[in-house]
């Protein structure tokens, strides 16, 4: 890999195929260089962990309630437990309507996408075509060297 790379073929195959499964060396750093590139091309980021994200399609395109942590107290209700849910608007769709106006589209950085199950691969394959503003690159593992290929690629023959 050069030392100085613009990037280019990388945004060229995040725009034909929308969802890409990214290798990048263990050591980092490069990541954000083509982070910056993509942004410079005039995309939005968001970076988010692909652990802890739950129900991928209510997450990131629905209305999803989360329950605060336990931190092992004990509930003043009386019988069954008392919990509280509070309840988050969809993530892409909030930050699709606040994107600048000369905004390509959103592109959403998973991070420890190897955890990932098959159907959820899936959805994120499908995803871009559902909402073609966003596109997805998702960290899938390390390399020796930062080399990616389409999300759909990484898919197990079934």
């Amino acid at each position: 890999m050069a030392l100085i790379t613009t990037g280019n073929q990388l945004i060229k195959d995040l725009e034909s195929s929308g969802a890409l499964a990214l290798y990048v060396p263990l050591e980092g750093g490069f990541e954000g260089r083509y982070q910056r590139r993509i942004r410079a091309a005039g995309y939005t980021s968001l970076n988010i962990s692909a652990k802890g994200l739950g129900d991928l399609s209510m997450y990131l395109t629905g209305v999803h309630g989360v329950r605060p942590p336990h931190l092992g107290k004990k509930s003043l209700g009386s019988g069954a437990a008392v919990g509280y849910v509070y309840y988050l608007p969809p993530i892409l769709s909030t930050q699709l309507e606040h994107l600048p106006p000369k905004s390509k589209g959103l592109l959403l950085w998973i991070v420890e996408g190897q955890i990932l199950s098959r159907q959820e691969i899936e959805y994120l394959t499908m995803l871009p075509k559902m909402e073609p503003r966003v596109k997805l690159a998702v960290e899938m593992g390390g390399d020796r060297y930062f080399r990616w290929e389409p999300l759909a690629n990484t898919l197990p023959a079934a």
